[in-house]
């Protein structure tokens, strides 16, 4: 348990389902390639073990939630009463934003390791059952749209 909580990052986005942490923890070179364009980095920084971790993404190097709930001393987002704050309202990536709206509230009611399963159940393609990352739009395996998020 200790090891995936690494992957509960104090905004709501599991990195368990970050197309990022995929890429990096199966070494798909593929994947990089295809992702250094949607993030404009190369495809060796392509690589986070989760926000928790010592190997942190280039965008979440410097994360205003992640320092913002350090501070407090709180494990997340979930813990905080005034939900959503300034931080979540300017974040950058709709999808994302999306996401911790949703997220948030779920790891309140559910907790921790339960809100974590309930996110690797979330990611999967409802056509095929194969494994998503957040924000595919296209399941790699059969190729059929959807819209997980």
């Amino acid at each position: 348990m200790e090891e995936r909580k690494k992957l509960a990052a104090p905004c709501g986005l599991y990195c368990g389902v970050c197309g990022v942490y995929i890429a990096h923890r199966h070494n798909d070179t593929k994947f990089k390639e295809r992702l250094k364009d949607v993030y404009f980095v190369a495809a060796e920084d392509i690589k986070c073990e989760g926000c928790l971790s010592d190997v942190l993404f280039t965008y979440c190097l410097d994360c205003p939630i992640r320092a913002c709930t350090a501070s407090k001393g709180i494990e997340g987002c979930h813990q905080r009463s005034d939900f959503p704050c300034k931080f979540i309202d300017a974040f950058p990536l709709p999808v994302g934003k999306k996401v911790i709206l949703r997220a948030i509230p779920t790891w309140k009611r559910l907790g921790t390791e339960r809100w974590m399963e309930e996110e690797e159940k979330r990611y999967h393609c409802p056509h095929c059952g194969y494994k998503l990352f957040r924000g595919a739009k296209r399941c790699r395996n059969c190729k059929e749209p959807v819209d997980v998020d």
